[in-house]
């Protein structure tokens, strides 16, 4: 059984789970549903994400992802390699994870100076522990190229079968780099951003590589890339200056805006790396609307999520995305507040 507990602590079942992607039955990828939060109204909707169009106003701009995900796993005999975040001494940040059949759990292996032998010839050396679950590392080889040959998509234990790389991309994708695909946007296609486009509502890109999630613990978000672009500042500039609201499309999205906003509300171009973290003591200065996914319970998702909305309401939505059956992680339903 799931419930929604005093204040924002929730239990969350696993019948409630996204096990596999809408395309598995045949259906689009945007057959998915969207609870809306109306932060005016204060009131909660209940959708299918094909209605987005009428639920956004003319002069509003989406601004996505355009991360790719990289095929950033390799399953060796007894543990699981993910290659989250590439420094910039082309070193990379790795998880070891213990293999437990045709799925992996959280372990703390591997010491410093140790060589693991990867499938198809190349070495990763483990140089120091970076935190507590990751290790700075280096690959004898291109890790880019060497993830095209021997790597697969991450997928955590409540998807129970591998999914073909392009089930993890987006339609905005074009930027490889993300560990875990930016899912907000998944359920987005060409069609619906015509018909969001024929309604007045605009898109801009950033580029955020997101790095490896952690499932079973709540940690704080490591260390990300980012970039934001002229083009997209001068958008996002012109959006607010007209009047019209800036939604992000994904947690991703609100960490790599908030990270180059100027002072007064300036957006600026910028790039760099962010360790940013966004809490309801903090708030936002330029998003004002967000799309994401259903997040657990006690992550950091949900405070950054409690910046742009207070944690009352937040509670009240996620009790009805309960009570109404919503499917949660990256195959699932969605959620616009706004």
């Amino acid at each position: 059984m799931t419930t929604l507990e005093a204040g924002f602590e929730f239990a969350l079942d696993a019948a409630l789970h996204a096990t596999e992607p809408a395309e598995s039955t045949g259906r689009s990828r945007a057959d998915v549903r969207l609870l809306s939060t109306d932060l005016s109204t204060r009131t909660t909707g209940h959708h299918r994400f094909e209605d987005m169009p009428n639920l956004l106003r003319p002069g509003d701009l989406l601004v996505v992802n355009n991360s790719a995900t990289l095929p950033a796993a390799v399953w060796l005999d007894r543990m699981v390699v993910h290659f989250s975040t590439e420094r910039d001494d082309g070193t990379w940040l790795v998880e070891l994870r213990r293999r437990v059949g045709a799925t992996h759990k959280p372990a703390r292996l591997g010491r410093p100076g140790e060589w693991l032998p990867l499938p198809g010839g190349p070495t990763l050396k483990l140089i120091d522990r970076h935190s507590e679950r990751l290790w700075i590392a280096r690959l004898d080889a291109s890790v880019s190229r060497y993830l095209e040959q021997h790597g697969r998509p991450i997928r955590y234990d409540y998807v129970d079968r591998d999914w073909p790389l392009e089930t993890y991309q987006t339609v905005f994708s074009t930027v490889p780099g993300s560990a875990e695909m930016p899912s907000a946007g998944r359920p987005f296609t060409p069609e619906l951003v015509t018909s969001l486009i024929g309604r007045g509502i605009g898109f801009a890109p950033i580029t955020l590589h997101t790095g490896v999630a952690s499932p079973e613990v709540d940690e704080l978000p490591y260390p990300e890339r980012f970039s934001v672009s002229e083009y997209t500042a001068g958008a996002i500039n012109a959006t607010k200056s007209a009047g019209g609201r800036v939604i992000a499309v994904g947690t991703t999205v609100v960490r790599a805006l908030e990270s180059a906003v100027g002072a007064g509300g300036v957006m600026w171009a910028d790039r760099g790396v962010t360790s940013l973290v966004i809490t309801p003591d903090r708030g936002v200065s330029i998003v004002d609307g967000i799309l994401t996914g259903l997040h657990e319970p006690r992550s950091t998702h949900l405070a950054m999520l409690s910046a742009i909305a207070d944690t009352s309401l937040l509670a009240d939505a996620y009790r009805s995305a309960i009570e109404s059956a919503y499917r949660w992680h990256e195959f699932g339903d969605v959620h616009l507040i706004a």
